[in-house]
C-alpha cells in the first residue's frame, strides 16, 4: 500500500493545516508531506479567511481523496479506530462531535482578529469585543470539558480530535497573550507538551515564508 499523502499549507500560518496534520499524527497514520507555499493564491485567500471552501489540508490514501478537516478527522476515525479520535462512549462522542462542529465553523471574530501566528508574539494585544466574546465561549467549552471528562485533554486522558480541532486557538492564544483562567492555561501548556505539536512548532519556527497582511496587528 502506498503511503498516504497529507497537503498542507504553511505551518505558521495554517490553522487549518495544522488540525489535520494533528489528526493524522495522533492516529498514527504514516503519511509524507505535499507542502503548498503560502505564496499560492488559493492557499493565501484560505488563510486569510476569504475562500468559500477550505480545501487544504486534504489527505490522499488507499485510493480515497478527503479533505475539509472534520471529514479527515471521521476518516482517520474509520481506518484508525484503535487511535481513539473520537470517545468510545456515545454520549462523549456526541459532545466532541458538537464541540468540533462549533470550531468549525464558529468564532470568525476571534480567527479574523487573532489569525495564527506561530512565530509572532504581540504582548498587550488589544482584543475586539467581539473577539473576546469568541474568546469567553471558547474557555467556557474547555471548562465543561476538563471538568466533565477529567482532563488534562478535552476527553480525558489521551487527545482526540477535538484537541486537535483547538491546537491552533492555543497557538493564537499564547502568541497574542490572552488572559485565560488557571484551567486554561494549563490545558494550553498540555496541548504544547504533545510531542507532535513540539515537531509542528519547530518547522513553523523554522519556516522563511510570511504573509505581510497576516504578520500585521489588526
Amino acid at each position: 500500500m502506498a503511503k498516504a499523502v497529507l497537503t498542507i499549507s504553511s505551518k505558521n500560518y495554517g490553522a487549518w493545516a495544522l488540525r489535520g496534520w494533528l489528526m493524522a499524527k495522533l492516529a498514527k497514520l504514516e503519511f509524507t508531506e505535499h507542502i503548498i507555499s503560502p505564496d499560492d493564491p488559493a492557499m493565501k485567500a484560505e488563510m486569510l479567511l476569504l475562500s468559500a471552501s477550505m480545501r487544504v489540508p486534504s489527505l490522499d490514501h488507499d485510493g480515497v481523496h478527503v479533505w475539509d478537516t472534520l471529514a479527515i478527522g471521521e476518516y482517520l476515525n474509520e481506518i484508525k479506530p484503535k487511535a481513539g479520535l473520537l470517545p468510545a462512549d456515545r454520549a462523549a462522542r456526541a459532545h466532541c462531535r458538537a464541540i468540533c462542529g462549533e470550531m468549525h465553523s464558529g468564532f470568525s471574530a476571534m480567527r479574523s482578529s487573532l489569525p495564527m501566528n506561530i512565530k509572532a508574539h504581540f504582548p498587550g494585544f488589544k482584543l475586539w469585543s467581539r473577539a473576546q466574546t469568541d474568546i469567553d465561549r471558547i474557555e467556557i467549552i474547555w471548562q465543561e470539558c476538563l471538568e466533565k471528562y477529567g482532563g488534562p485533554f478535552l476527553f480525558g486522558a489521551k487527545p482526540c480530535i477535538a484537541d486537535a480541532m483547538f491546537a491552533p486557538v492555543v497557538t493564537r492564544f499564547i502568541t497574542y497573550e490572552v488572559a485565560l483562567d488557571p484551567a486554561c492555561v494549563a490545558y494550553c501548556d498540555t496541548i504544547m507538551d504533545i510531542p507532535a505539536m513540539k515537531e509542528w512548532v519547530k518547522a513553523a519556527e523554522e519556516e522563511p515564508d510570511e504573509i505581510d497582511e497576516l504578520d500585521a496587528e489588526f
